[in-house]
């Protein structure tokens, strides 16, 4: 071929080649879009856990909190060390020790999975129960996190388009329990119990050593039968709730005379642990409607309404102005728009 018409025949192909270069790089952009590639959320771990966000949070939380926390109880640190808790749940052990033997001897790990205790960067998203996550499409987003952690029965099948399906822990108490946790979660899911009173432990030791029910002492009666694999139960340290309450919240953890006490509610505390375990620490499906009508909905399942929080032991505005005051330190961030 002479060299005129080598020419002639590139110049051809500069048109087709143009055109090649623009889908490739249209469909790889679309490709990005729906995988969430694109998304200020969804960087590379290292560039989270590097950028001016994962510094701010550490330098204004002033919480004393490591990235090696030990989340869960285990029998060798709370029977036989020196200094023993002074305070009883749900703030600490003491009192309640027979009982936590009994039931830290079902477990045989402690420990949280290797593939994320290895991790240099670990990414973390608690997903709240509240009606603003619904429509969100959120799912395939939210399941691309290290840690996805979920609060007390809050279902995923049917909502995944909203919520995701990936489960990494899901904290709960006797009356949140599910009495088949296989339904809305993985097979490797983490069920890490949050324990407020005596009576929550004896349930679980009831459960695992299938002895006789106790039903007094619940304000809502909780599953008789749980199907749940009792090697992935896990006791939630009580020292992270107390520093919830004290350190987070600034609430009273022993009120005075007739005043009832105000406990930090699973969703907070879930903030507050993947603060402590997470490098990075996003956030969706929290904030109450704001609305003063008693029949709005609080939850994007079910039908409970406003009008159920009314006689709640927990300080909602407190936890809303918390919640506020991490997000302007940039210790986390929200996924989705609030108020």
């Amino acid at each position: 071929m002479s060299q005129k018409a080598t020419k002639t025949w590139c110049l051809m192909l500069v048109p087709v080649v143009i055109i090649v270069s623009c889908v490739t790089y249209y469909c790889s952009y679309i490709i990005l879009q729906s995988s969430g590639g694109t998304n200020k959320f969804l960087n590379s771990s290292k560039s989270q856990c590097g950028g001016w966000l994962t510094q701010k949070k550490w330098e204004s939380l002033n919480f004393n909190i490591s990235r090696q926390t030990q989340l869960f109880l285990k029998m060798k640190d709370f029977f036989w060390r020196d200094h023993q808790s002074k305070q009883t749940l749900p703030y600490g052990i003491k009192d309640s020790e027979l009982l936590l033997l009994k039931v830290l001897a079902v477990t045989s790990n402690y420990q949280m999975p290797a593939k994320l205790e290895n991790r240099e960067c670990r990414t973390c998203v608690v997903i709240g129960n509240g009606f603003v996550i619904k429509n969100s499409y959120l799912g395939s987003a939210i399941n691309k996190y290290d840690v996805v952690i979920r609060l007390n029965n809050a279902p995923v099948r049917g909502y995944e388009e909203d919520v995701g399906n990936k489960t990494t822990l899901r904290f709960f108490y006797p009356e949140s329990a599910s009495d088949n946790p296989g339904l809305h979660n993985e097979p490797g899911t983490l069920m890490v119990l949050v324990p407020f009173k005596q009576q929550d432990l004896r349930w679980v030791k009831e459960i695992v050593y299938d002895e006789k029910r106790v039903r007094k002492g619940f304000w809502k009666p909780p599953p008789q039968i749980w199907l749940g694999d009792f090697n992935k139960i896990r006791v939630l340290d009580p020292h992270f709730l107390h520093q919830t309450a004290e350190k987070l919240l600034h609430i009273p953890l022993h009120p005075k005379g007739k005043q009832n006490p105000v406990h930090p509610t699973t969703g907070i505390l879930a903030v507050f642990v993947a603060l402590n375990y997470c490098d990075v620490v996003h956030v969706a499906g929290f904030g109450y409607p704001n609305s003063k009508n008693p029949q709005q909905p609080i939850h994007y399942y079910g039908h409970e309404t406003m009008k159920s929080m009314m006689n709640s032991y927990h300080d909602l505005k407190n936890e809303a102005e918390a919640l506020r005051r991490l997000e302007d330190s940039g210790a986390i961030l929200y996924l989705h728009p609030h108020l």
